[in-house]
């Protein structure tokens, strides 16, 4: 169903967006550094809440994509555009009311989640909480419609919009810390506007009523319970599983923050670096979802084997160079972030870790998209949110608090867990029961091909 073409001009402008993604990520915890350490420790814990909601709005859209994408292999194109009003619909009022609770609420929930803080930390949470949080909107109405463009296997437009929301907020960063200097204003103000800005570029695109996908020029969205309840089928339960995972990352940030301000910060600068690990992967798993559900609507299920070993074999051959490179120059790399000796051997000695960690990442993060494109999702919600329990979570907490290991065992925990969803969704994948899932069952069922 999809040609090399194909998968050249899906996956290529994916990679492109998430490597902007990832740099502008890294621009602004470098940037923040000039103001200190506090700072960074304060935009890291908030980044943690942040990437939580970004996640469950982000599997909101993947659930309407995969309707969407299940129709079109169905060749169902009203069915799609019906998919599509409704996502945008339920997404900007989820958002909205996310909004709204991230502003009453931001003090309440920063000491919640993290306990007792460093004043000058807690001060610096508040004022970046508060800005990033109007941005939720902006940010459900573009994830929404950049899903849309990519399960029609336009990801080009999505990168354009991207490039132009990044270039917006590395600029504006640049002026608020360095000519302002404002401190974390400074990087929270122009994400907020360089969300707005990508927000109404995918609304204008998605409004074309000449592409494949598309909402009603005049957002006459209309209400559909069954297509909202189809979307939720997928959203909910791939939302869950997102959510808990960031959850649980919120958790251990809250562990590492009673570690102090220089483990905070080498493993704040860590994981921005290990993102760049991530995003070949990431890129490819958003092109598989598109791939999957078009092959799941039309019931080509051999197909959807066939392409996620290709595209995982893809990410493997990727992903050496991108670790190679990393562990080889990390030391000038990390010396970037103007860290303390302390914080900087921290990230230094974690990201070294990282990258044989990542051995068994793609199985456990990639593979599962072909799953949830097939309607899969309840049990991969079930085991990846199992896994991070018992061994993200708990094994950190145990490593930590009995054994008194160091902020390496927060790492250690992960790479178990990660290790865990390698086994199982490679054997999933290798059965059938997936397969029973199928597409929507409003679409008509086809033969089988396994």
């Amino acid at each position: 169903m999809f040609s090399n073409r194909d998968l050249k001009k899906l996956l290529i402008p994916l990679i492109i967006e998430q490597l902007l993604s990832v740099l502008v990520g890294m621009a602004d915890v470098v940037m923040v550094a000039e103001v200190g350490e506090a700072a960074v420790s304060g935009v890291s814990l908030v980044d943690a809440i942040n990437l939580l909601i970004i996640q469950c709005l982000a599997a909101l859209a993947t659930g309407g994509a995969v309707v969407a994408g299940q129709a079109l292999g169905f060749k169902d194109e009203k069915r799609a555009c019906r998919s599509a009003n409704q996502l945008v619909l339920i997404t900007t009022l989820i958002s909205v009311v996310i909004m709204a609770i991230s502003l009453l609420g931001n003090g309440v929930i920063l000491k919640l989640l993290f306990g007792k803080i460093e004043a000058d930390v807690m001060a610096n949470a508040r004022t970046y909480f508060y800005i990033t949080a109007l941005s939720f909107p902006f940010l459900a109405v573009y994830n929404s419609c950049a899903a849309l463009c990519r399960v029609m296997g336009n990801s080009k437009i999505s990168m354009e919009a991207s490039l132009v929301m990044n270039g917006i907020n590395i600029a504006g960063n640049a002026i608020g810390v360095y000519v302002l200097r404002v401190g974390v204003a400074g990087v929270a103000v122009p994400t907020l506007v360089s969300r707005m800005v990508a927000a109404f570029i995918m609304l204008a695109v998605v409004r074309n009523q000449d592409r494949q996908i598309h909402i009603d020029r005049r957002f006459r969205l209309g209400y559909d319970p069954h297509m909202i309840r189809q979307i939720l089928k997928i959203g909910v339960p791939n939302g869950l599983e997102n959510g808990m995972f960031q959850f649980g990352k919120i958790m251990i940030q809250s562990l590492v923050s009673t570690m102090g301000t220089a483990s905070i910060a080498g493993f704040a600068v860590a994981g921005n670096l290990a993102n760049i690990e991530y995003l070949v992967g990431l890129a490819i798993g958003m092109g598989l979802v598109t791939i999957a559900s078009q092959c799941s609507g039309a019931k080509e299920f051999g197909q959807v084997r066939q392409y996620t070993k290709k595209l995982l074999l893809l990410n493997y051959g990727l992903l050496f160079f991108v670790v190679l490179a990393i562990d080889l120059f990390r030391g000038p790399i990390v010396s970037i972030y103007n860290l303390s000796p302390e914080a900087s051997a921290i990230a230094s000695g974690l990201i070294l870790f990282h990258g044989f960690a990542m051995l068994v990442w793609p199985p456990a993060f990639v593979l599962p998209n072909a799953l949830r494109a097939s309607s899969d999702v309840t049990f991969t919600m079930v085991i990846a949110v199992s896994s991070m329990w018992a061994f993200r979570i708990g094994l950190a907490y145990l490593l930590v608090y009995v054994f008194h290991t160091p902020v390496i065992g927060v790492w250690i925990a992960m790479s178990i867990d990660w290790i865990f969803r390698c086994i199982v969704f490679i054997a999933r994948m290798a059965g059938t029961k997936w397969m029973r899932h199928g597409s929507d069952n409003e679409l008509p069922h086809r033969k089988e091909h396994a």
